[in-house]
């Protein structure tokens, strides 16, 4: 296979995916996948191009928008292969889907002046699983992905129900929750703490931390990367510090420890 000339153009990308899975002369790595060993890889590079952003390192968001770009053409490659779709299918779907879902943009005048933005997307998503033959009694939730962060799943849970009126009227609400389901875990742990109820009842509080991050308007998962990350920056400079004296970790104990760590605090205060 010759190299495509333009390598700026989709075209050039499908190509050589498609000569990475050819059975003559392709990648033997890439010949052995499937959607199912492909998938933690698309949700990885979906991860890391979160991590890009929030770095605000734009040569390695492109870097990871073109890592995330090829688990698409990768999948679609495969697809085609078992001849249930193409990539330009994919491509078609999701401009079919934005221009249904954005009357108030594509559509007519009367379109564009009916309903607020976000009723009007429920209701088009609504009409989109009758079309494809849903059960009518099928769960309002039942589309929330399961393979997705549990957090994020708690926070799209609770929006979806939220849209139809099942939900606190403010923060104050879900703190008082929030307190309850503290207590209630202060009870379990009481009593001796049961390892399966005290997880449900840690799964309670966890959900609850998830709605007020919601009422918040705060993305539960971006603010424990960012936390992730600060812990990260910080015990790394108890580490430094331990280092230029020439100790380890282990020469160390949690005073002196938690000393080192609120230095590092205030240094970013600063």
């Amino acid at each position: 296979m010759e190299l495509p000339e333009n390598l700026s153009r989709i075209e050039s990308l499908l190509q050589i995916m498609a000569k990475l899975r050819d059975p003559d002369g392709g990648c033997p790595w890439d010949l052995e996948q499937n959607f199912a060993t492909i998938a933690p890889y698309t949700i990885e590079e979906a991860y890391e191009v979160a991590d890009a952003i929030e770095l605000g390192d734009m040569d390695e968001l492109r870097d990871e928008l073109g890592d995330l770009l090829l688990q698409v053409v990768f999948h679609a490659q495969m697809a085609d292969e078992a001849k249930v779709f193409a990539f330009g299918d994919v491509v078609r779907a999701i401009c079919e889907k934005m221009i249904r879902r954005h009357p108030h943009v594509f559509g007519n005048e009367e379109a564009r002046a009916a309903g607020t933005v976000s009723t009007r997307w429920e209701e088009i998503k609504a009409e989109e699983k009758t079309a494809k033959g849903k059960p009518i009694g099928a769960s309002l939730l039942d589309d929330v992905p399961m393979a997705l962060p549990s957090l994020t799943r708690a926070l799209k849970l609770q929006k979806r129900a939220a849209g139809v009126g099942f939900d606190w009227p403010s923060t104050d609400n879900v703190l008082d929750k929030l307190n309850e389901e503290m207590l209630e875990l202060s009870h379990e742990l009481a009593k001796g703490g049961d390892k399966d109820r005290l997880e449900d009842e840690f799964g309670d509080i966890l959900f609850v931390y998830a709605n007020l991050a919601r009422h918040l308007e705060i993305d539960p998962e971006a603010a424990l990367r960012r936390t992730n990350a600060k812990f990260r920056r910080r015990f790394g400079r108890i580490e430094e510090k331990l280092a230029a004296q020439g100790r380890a970790l282990t020469d160390s104990n949690l005073e002196e420890m938690d000393a080192m760590w609120n230095e590092a605090k205030r240094e970013e205060r600063e």
